[in-house]
């Protein structure tokens, strides 16, 4: 009996929309992170305590703190604590609103327009990656707003739990989503470097419990690289998107121009 012939397995692909409302408005939600480090420097600048505050030995959640006094062994006051946890809760909205908003789809292809995805994507790494990435930035998010919303002088253990969730879950979104764009745009080697260098300094604290001459140093070679990260991360998916949005609307515009209309 003859061979039955093989008949090759056909996949089918789809488009994703790179022009959607929705995923513009989730670009910008993720690029809004960046507002954290314009509010940490307004609230730095109005410090009260009786020593400058330093970002070399200060540690970030000081700057939370609604109580002045002796905190841990630290004296701390910050009389615009209340801009520094709304930073906190607007940039835990921001990662959280991207992740709910920005598909799986547009991150596996960073947004570029006209690349076609495999629409059964079972067992392919880059989908596993852009949906992680999509949990764990989620995840980042969720944890800083618990952040803002429980600060470090309530000695409540939630606070702490809500700082590991956004280091931990935010350095590794961005090893993710660097990884999966190192061939894709320009800023995939400064997503991946910036996850690398929070990662390096996440385990170095572990290792150390922050007991290193310059813990705020250590603590915002954790934070900062996320909040950049993010930042371009989103404005890479943000102007991507923005002009296939552009594109889109003069070809219909040439498109009635055509009919008359």
């Amino acid at each position: 009996m003859a061979a039955a012939a093989q008949v090759p397995a056909f996949r089918a692909t789809f488009l994703p929309d790179t022009a959607s409302t929705r995923q513009y408005i989730g670009a910008w939600a993720v690029l809004s992170v960046v507002q954290y480090l314009v509010a940490e420097a307004a609230v730095i600048g109005a410090w009260a305590g009786p020593a400058p505050y330093s970002r070399r030995t200060g540690l970030i959640s000081d700057l939370g703190a609604v109580t002045c006094g002796i905190y841990d062994g630290r004296s701390i006051c910050s009389p615009l604590h209340v801009l520094m946890n709304t930073s906190f809760v607007v940039q835990g909205l921001g990662m959280l609103l991207g992740a709910l908003l920005l598909s799986s789809a547009l991150l596996r292809v960073a947004a570029r327009a006209g690349v076609r995805v495999a629409a059964s994507h079972t067992g392919e790494v880059p989908w596993y990656t852009a949906v992680a990435v999509r949990i764990l930035t989620g995840t980042a998010g969720t944890g800083t707003i618990i952040v803002g919303l429980v600060p470090e002088d309530m000695e409540s253990a939630w606070h702490y739990a809500g700082a590991v969730m956004y280091f931990i879950a935010g350095s590794l979104a961005l090893l993710l989503l660097g990884t999966l764009w190192l061939r894709q745009s320009p800023l995939g080697w400064f997503v991946l470097a910036a996850g690398g260098v929070s990662t390096a300094a996440l385990v170095t604290a572990a290792v150390a419990g922050l007991d290193v001459p310059e813990p705020g140093t250590l603590e915002r070679l954790m934070a900062y690289p996320i909040t950049m990260g993010l930042s371009a991360a989103g404005l890479v998916v943000a102007q991507r998107v923005r002009k296939e949005r552009q594109v889109r609307k003069a070809l219909a515009a040439r498109a009635r121009a055509a009919s008359g209309g």
